[in-house]
């Protein structure tokens, strides 16, 4: 391991305890779905984007409140019921849905290219783009969030399989990871918990100063 990586690795520790710290100074926040603040890494990656072709990274998407969702676009069920529901909840912020942004990983790269990405995308809402990244990318980002998922290519005796967690983990508009969404993978979501949850995240104030420089970093 070298030092930038011990270095990294300190900050981000460092920040997640902090954030832990400074959240019992204050009322505790009624969420709907699970509060994992200072549980795991701000936002992460560096991936290709669907909507233009360019590289973006997590600060890339710094002042949108961000939802991250890991899927693929020949799923069958999960994924159109998961992006499904998050339009719903979009509909249900109203104006208050462009400051959110859908980030939706492609699990399965070798058959998700940027074309067939950004017209899956679009089904659902505008607000939702597609990131494709190489396979250490993908690996690296589902390693930071604790996301599984498997890709069996197809044989004479079995065809193409591909499993993926379905959970969706919410950041501020700072890139502090906040919530874990768990429902919208179900017939029945928590809409309006959920549309609440994001309410809140938009009208939150970011740190500043030495604290939100150390997030940052993190």
């Amino acid at each position: 391991m070298n030092t930038y990586t011990q270095s990294r690795i300190t900050r981000r520790t460092f920040a997640g305890l902090l954030a832990a710290g400074l959240s019992g100074c204050h009322p505790k926040t009624q969420w709907h779905n699970v509060d994992v603040t200072g549980s795991f890494p701000p936002l992460d990656l560096t991936m290709t984007s669907a909507s233009d072709g360019q590289t973006v990274t997590g600060a890339t998407y710094h002042g949108s409140v961000v939802l991250l969702y890991f899927g693929y676009t020949y799923c069958p069920d999960i994924c159109p019921l998961t992006l499904g529901n998050v339009a719903r909840v979009l509909d249900k912020l109203g104006p208050l849905a462009r400051q959110v942004q859908v980030l939706f990983v492609t699990v399965d790269p070798n058959r998700d290219d940027l074309k067939t990405l950004k017209a899956y995308t679009a089904q659902f809402a505008p607000q939702i783009v597609g990131l494709r990244g190489t396979p250490d990318q993908l690996a690296a980002l589902a390693r930071t969030y604790r996301i599984a998922y498997s890709v069996e290519p197809a044989t004479k005796d079995r065809p193409y399989e591909v499993t993926h967690s379905s959970a969706i983990y919410a950041f501020d508009a700072g890139g502090a990871t906040r919530l874990l969404i768990p429902s919208m993978a179900s017939s029945t979501p928590d809409i309006d918990g959920t549309a609440a949850d994001l309410r809140q995240l938009i009208a939150a104030p970011q740190p500043t100063g030495w604290w939100g420089r150390l997030l940052r970093l993190a």
